[in-house]
């Protein structure tokens, strides 16, 4: 148990008036609000050394699970090769080391490699380090990469010349990392933010040569609720610019050819109206809501008649399938649905004959299509995984639909063994009646008293999907005698567009009382208890995680709360917080009064009343820019202040990161380490 000698640092109280629609609120933490203040760092400081004291005594468990997890992973793995444009790409990391190595082979596997990038030396002197946005030219000579130091997730792209090695001295600051280059090989795209909220507002375009002072500005987006990328087809005759929100998309597109042209609207933007596109032959394929299509439908339209009055239906709207994507062959359709929660592969012959779907005979189990960049191939490739089953990723014939597993992820230690686990989907029903599906797994052979110590995730935001995928980390909880299990509440769209819609704007509420109603059927089907039941989400599933325990606290023996978005109300109503203007479709506007009554009605920090709480291990980073540090910070403050019980609080903030954590590969097992010591620890298990 935590060391008695150690009292947790209580922050001062300055209050602070926040007025709103004629109602005062007061914030007495408010002035954590500024990393510049040394006072700030000192109290994250005297937190973090209050954690580190009250969990001396788990250090040498933390650091053994840490070694237990990292020797079931192969260190000098790497990824499949995929085949584009000449040259087969690889991702491998090396033995001892953090970072990914990008390389490839020109033509044949058994050629000389090209190492493209070593993020090992690249990470070298910095305390967080990533790579993203590899964009590689028509011609093979050119790279564009964007890196990012800080992990606020502003990368600056450079470009290396990869016949001579040679990185190119100019930089372009602020980007989302993302680029891509037009048929020229000169011209290269990209989305630039802006500086104070983060907002991808700006395509530029960079000619080869010149300096980034003189890249030109070829699209700015005025709706702050909207964000820009740029990308290429995968046919290369199009470059697009894509303006997205929560409701509402656009695009843009001009011939990769002639770069230089104006780009031209596709459809223009109408609200509610969402839609994708994919060029194939003459035609444009389009997966829309067009029509009041909810779970989305597949139109097509001609190239030169793309306004929607042109587009006609491929795959009409189903009330219990979702369509959530297409892939494109020279000979074959492929499409990605949901139906009953599950994912299915529907492969369709273009000349219409003998369409199927992939089989899949578990219920705990996650598919994908994955890295198809090849047009004119008979291949699919796609990734499996299940809650037991290790990813495995295929090479799928579809004419002959002969399958070749190319690569099984490998758990070493020589001890796991999938048939040793339980997998089960069951459903809970909510209060409103709603059947609510979880996914669990546990070892064979557990007895169902109510004694079992669980583990209960669940996310339920942005119609973001809490898929089945494997974790051999997750085995040191499964070996000690846990369930995990998966909530597939509402928020989420696990269950088609309006499971999502029914957990959003003033349906919110639905996320939490589902988590809520699934943690009371794991308790009455005596899977657990109160004593041993135990919630975790992050981000948008932090803040589940602040309403549960102001709702029903005494359903859970410990919560774990990852960079938890707590204060709803303030952020939402500050417009220079990264990404708040954005975010009004999925929460609401509180400049507008019913939308800030009913946030302020479930908003973790404004409702943390004198109760009992669970024990709770809240983590966050001083650089996040997706929740700022500072809503952790007031919410322990607040909770210090006003909770009745003498439970664990834990508030561990990464001095040097941001919402991703850690950057090193094995630095983010020890994340999981000590979040796992802190559940292990609350069972009583000490090895």
């Amino acid at each position: 148990m935590p060391n008695k000698n150690s009292a947790p640092p209580i922050a001062k109280r300055i209050p602070h008036q926040l007025e709103k629609h004629g109602h005062v609120r007061v914030d007495d933490y408010y002035w954590l609000n500024n990393r510049e203040n040394t006072e700030v760092i000192e109290y994250l400081n005297k937190e973090n050394e209050y954690y580190q004291q009250a969990t001396a005594h788990t250090k040498a468990f933390q650091k053994s699970l840490f070694e237990e997890m990292k020797a079931r992973i192969k260190e000098d793995d790497e990824s499949v090769p995929y085949f584009y444009n000449g040259y087969y790409y690889i991702t491998r990391f090396e033995k001892g080391k953090d970072y990914p190595i990008h390389s490839r082979k020109k033509e044949s596997l058994h050629a000389k490699e090209e190492i493209l990038f070593d993020c090992n030396e690249m990470a070298k002197g910095h305390t967080y380090f990533n790579l993203a946005g590899l964009s590689i030219s028509e011609d093979n000579v050119w790279a564009s990469f964007g890196t990012d130091t800080v992990s606020r997730r502003q990368y600056t792209i450079q470009i290396k010349n990869l016949m001579t090695g040679e990185i190119l001295p100019v930089k372009l600051e602020n980007t989302t990392g993302g680029a891509t280059w037009a048929s020229d090989n000169q011209t290269l795209f990209y989305s630039r933010k802006d500086e104070q909220t983060l907002r991808a507002d700006k395509i530029y375009k960079h000619k080869l040569g010149t300096s980034a002072t003189d890249d030109t500005l070829v699209y700015f987006e005025k709706d702050e609720t909207f964000d820009v990328s740029v990308y290429k087809s995968k046919s290369k005759k199009y470059l697009i610019i894509n303006s997205s929100s929560t409701l509402t998309t656009e695009y843009q597109t001009v011939l990769s050819a002639t770069p230089d042209a104006k780009f031209t609207i596709f459809q223009k933007r109408i609200r509610g109206l969402e839609y994708s596109m994919s060029h194939f032959g003459d035609h444009f394929y389009i997966v829309t809501n067009k029509d009041k299509a909810t779970n989305f439908k597949l139109m097509k339209t001609l190239e030169n008649k793309t306004s929607k009055e042109n587009w006609v239906d491929v795959i009409p709207h189903r009330e219990d399938v979702l369509l959530e994507d297409i892939d494109i062959f020279k000979e074959f359709l492929v499409v990605s649905e949901r139906a009953d929660g599950l994912n299915k592969i529907r492969i369709m012959p273009w000349d219409g004959e003998g369409e199927y779907y992939l089989p899949f005979g578990s219920e705990t189990y996650m598919a994908y299509t994955t890295t198809n960049l090849d047009f004119d191939t008979q291949i699919l490739r796609y990734s499996y995984q299940s809650l037991a089953t290790p990813s495995s990723v295929i090479d799928f014939n579809m004419k002959t639909q002969e399958k070749t597993i190319l690569k099984e992820h490998e758990v070493l230690g020589g001890t796991f063994d999938k048939n040793n686990y339980v997998e089960e989907r069951v459903w809970a029903t909510a209060k409103d009646g709603t059947k609510v599906p979880i996914s669990l797994i546990y070892s064979k052979g557990l007895k169902k008293e109510g004694l079992n110590p669980t583990l209960l995730y669940a996310y339920g935001s942005y119609g973001v999907t809490m898929d089945c995928h494997f974790s051999s980390v997750r085995l040191s909880l499964l070996d000690r005698g846990f369930i995990f299990a998966i909530a597939h509440i509402r928020g989420g769209e696990d269950l088609g567009r309006p499971w999502y819609e029914s957990g959003k704007l003033l349906k919110k509420k639905n996320t939490f009382t589902d988590f809520i109603d699934c943690s009371k059927f794991l308790i009455s089907e005596k899977y657990t208890s109160p004593r041993h039941l135990y919630a975790e989400g992050g981000s948008a599933g932090g803040l589940l995680m602040g309403a549960i325990v102001n709702i029903s606290p005494e359903l859970y023996h410990g919560v774990i709360a990852q960079v938890p978005f707590v204060d709803v109300v303030t952020t939402m109503l500050d417009e220079t917080i990264p990404l708040t203007t954005g975010e009004y479709d999925e929460w609401g506007n509180p400049n507008a009064k019913k939308y800030y009554e009913y946030m302020l009605s479930y908003s973790p920090y404004d409702n943390v009343v004198a109760q009992d709480y669970p024990n709770i291990y809240i983590s966050t980073g001083l650089h996040d820019s997706q929740v700022q540090y500072w809503e952790p910070a007031k919410w322990v403050a607040k909770l210090r202040i006003l909770k009745t019980d003498n439970n664990q609080l834990y508030l561990d903030t990464n001095m040097e990161a941001g919402h991703g954590g850690a950057s090193g590969r094995f630095e983010a097992i020890k994340e999981i380490a000590k979040e796992y010591s802190f559940l292990l620890d609350l069972e009583g298990i000490k090895k």
